[in-house]
Formats: structure tokens, sequence, C-alpha cells
């Protein structure tokens, strides 16, 4: 890991000084006090700056990236991959062709990676990292259909007035329909059945 000596008139100007010439923040680096600040005698003579080692750590998100491109190459998929940083999460979206076998059955494979990337990006970060894996936009794709089914089917319950049962979902997927019927005047939504089998139900309030 890269390894940068910095000076300053303090502890903490000399590891700003550092941390610009690495352009990072301060939770990218591991931080060792080589020698304190001395102001010498009479603040003149024999006065000595401190002294810090900045060790860069390695970026969680990035080695989460090289994972996924190993995995893809395993899998004979050439993809381009692209990151964007977002308030509570990283999102990294994966692009190119035949991409169907990276996200699998609902994207059942697609929610494993993602998974293993999360695992990945922690082990080599000192902070919490959330990373959302995408491919060619599945999850907005996937989350325009669920909530377009839940839709027709809340207006089945309205019409035949029975409750009706959903093909089991990931829990995420639930999370899309409970929140598009949530302001329905109409229904109620509510999860029933142990993993992976968990269904909504949509009812009648």
């Amino acid at each position: 890991m890269k390894k940068l000596l910095a000076s300053g008139k303090t502890i903490e100007d000399a590891v700003r000084k550092g941390l610009a010439q690495l352009g990072v923040q301060e939770d990218r680096v591991n931080i060792k006090v080589l020698e304190q600040p001395s102001k010498g005698l009479f603040g003149l003579i024999g006065a000595r700056d401190a002294k810090v080692e900045l060790e860069l750590l390695p970026d969680g998100v990035e080695e989460a990236i090289l994972f996924l491109r190993e995995v893809s190459a395993a899998m004979e998929l050439t993809v381009s991959v692209e990151r964007v940083d977002e308030n509570d999460a990283v999102r990294i979206n994966v692009t190119g062709s035949d991409l169907g076998i990276l996200i699998g059955r609902r994207g059942q494979t697609l929610d494993s990676l993602q998974y293993l990337v999360n695992i990945v990006a922690n082990r080599h970060s000192n902070k919490h990292l959330r990373i959302v894996l995408d491919a060619e936009q599945f999850r907005e794709r996937r989350r325009q259909t669920l909530e377009s089914l839940s839709e027709r089917m809340a207006l089945r319950v309205v019409r035949t007035r029975k409750e009706i049962m959903l093909e089991p979902m990931t829990s995420q997927e639930r999370k899309i329909i409970h929140a598009w019927l949530q302001t329905n005047p109409s229904v109620k939504t509510y999860s029933q059945g142990e993993e992976p089998n968990r269904r909504i139900v949509i009812a009648l309030k």
C-alpha cells in the first residue's frame, strides 16, 4: 500500500498536507505520528515540525469492481463498469452484451453478485459501504414491472373483492410493491410465508 511522509507546524497541519497530496479524505488512510512538533528554545532554536506517515488504504469500491470484472471474465463476458457515488450508496452499473447470464431469473444471480460485491468492498474498507449492483438498467425495468403488476392486481382485488397472493419474491421486490400500494385507498398488503417462498398478499382494506 502506498505510504507518504508529510510535515507541518502541527500534526493536523501535517495530516492536511498529506491528504492534499494523496487527493483523498481522512477515512482512506491510516495515520502514524512519527514526530511531535516542538517549539524549541524561545520558540526559535531547535524548533521542529510534526511528521506523520499516511498509509493509503485500499478503495473498497475499486476492489469490488475488480472482483466483478474477474467474475465477468470467468463467465466469458465482456463488460463495461460505471461507478456512481450517491448519498447513501455506491451504484455500480454493468453494461455489455449477453448479460442475461449475469442477471439470472428475475435478477437472482445479480442479487447474489451484489451480496458478494458488498462483502468484498467492506472487507477492504474501514467504513461501511453499501453497493447497489445493476446490469443494463435491470433494476429500474424490474421496478416498473412490479409497480405495473401491483396496480393490476389491486384493481382485480377491488373488482372481485377477493384477496390475491402473488408469486414468491425477494425482500427488495416485496418492498417495491408494499411502497407502491401504500397510498392506495382501497387495498392493503402484507407478507406471509418463509424465505425463499415469502409472498405478498393484496387484500381489501
